[in-house]
């Protein structure tokens, strides 16, 4: 099964960009509040130190929101 439909360059980068907010701050989270090793560890850099746990926060949502941004991309590509 094939897709005849083509992505675009922007909506690609939109869901990788989703997925690596998602699961870095996902990962910090769970390091911050259980000490797993972290999945993701170059996150650690993006977050100012004090505040780890609200910047992982933010990360998650804006990665939520970057995701539903690229599929509203797509969606209107598509009409």
């Amino acid at each position: 099964m094939t897709s005849s439909t083509r992505k675009s360059p922007l909506t690609a980068v939109t869901g990788l960009l989703s997925f690596v907010l998602v699961v870095g701050g996902a990962s910090g989270l769970l390091h911050e509040w259980l000490g797993w090793i972290r999945f993701m560890g170059f996150v650690r850099f993006l977050v100012p130190d004090g505040y780890e746990v609200y910047g992982y926060v933010v990360m998650v949502v804006l990665g939520l929101a970057v995701g539903a941004a690229g599929d509203a991309l797509t969606r209107r590509g598509r009409a």
